[in-house]
């Protein structure tokens, strides 16, 4: 239970790919324009990312290591490939907005990183269970930027949530407050940079005062010794 719970935090917060290793930082300063958008990558690379940690740790003890990561990258692409027409099928909307993020994350290196340094060493379940910490830990990046860019750019929170859920969903949206114009800055990525950059900064305050809290309250001073030779 205790590795469990190693790999739990380490995707989630101590080794967050969006947050720590910023890696697939250009679908993540795109695409996360709004909720929806962000939910709906998020997801789809969490599929991919707990189908190739699967997968490769299945086949890990056949594969040469000269040709290991040709192999994971056609693992990966042809999880997306059955992800991207599955979009393309039941949200053909959101296929729309994701645009060509959606076949990039192919080459996201969340994906391919995991995939070799923790699906190729380690057994099925274990692999799995990154993969969902990972994809999870991802997705709040994404959800987390997405909303914060949605409010300030539209004063909105899930607009187009029909793109992902169906036309039903049109009722979800929620208008915090009357916009005559679009905050661009928000929107756009220079803007996704900027906020990006924040919540990065609001996690390194997070571990520092946790690491004072698990500091001892009261440390030992230094014992310092002195040597004595006797004179005679």
């Amino acid at each position: 239970m205790n590795d469990y719970r190693e790999i739990a935090w380490q995707g989630l917060w101590k080794n967050n790919p969006g947050l720590v290793q910023l890696l697939g930082l250009c679908p993540l300063l795109a695409v996360t324009a709004t909720l929806t958008n962000a939910i709906g990558l998020g997801f789809a690379t969490m599929l991919v990312l707990i189908g190739s940690n699967i997968l490769v740790s299945l086949v890990r003890d056949y594969v040469p290591k000269e040709i290991r990561i040709p192999v994971f990258v056609m693992i990966i692409a042809a999880l997306v490939t059955c992800v991207q027409l599955l979009i393309n099928a039941y949200a053909y909307g959101l296929y729309l907005s994701l645009g060509i993020f959606l076949p990039l994350i192919v080459t996201n290196c969340v994906i391919i990183g995991r995939a070799e340094a923790f699906a190729s060493r380690n057994n099925v379940a274990k692999a799995a269970f990154d993969g969902v910490m990972m994809g999870i830990g991802f997705t709040l990046v994404l959800m987390v930027l997405g909303a914060c860019r949605e409010i300030l750019g539209q004063g909105t929170l899930f607009d187009g949530a029909d793109l992902l859920l169906g036309d039903w969903a049109k009722g979800l949206t929620i208008h915090l407050w009357q916009v005559d114009t679009n905050f661009l800055l928000a929107m756009l990525p220079p803007g996704a940079f900027i906020a990006m950059g924040f919540l990065i900064a609001i996690k390194n305050v997070i571990d520092s005062k946790l690491a004072q809290r698990t500091m001892p309250a009261n440390p030992e001073p230094a014992v310092t010794r002195a040597r004595i030779t006797k004179v005679s």
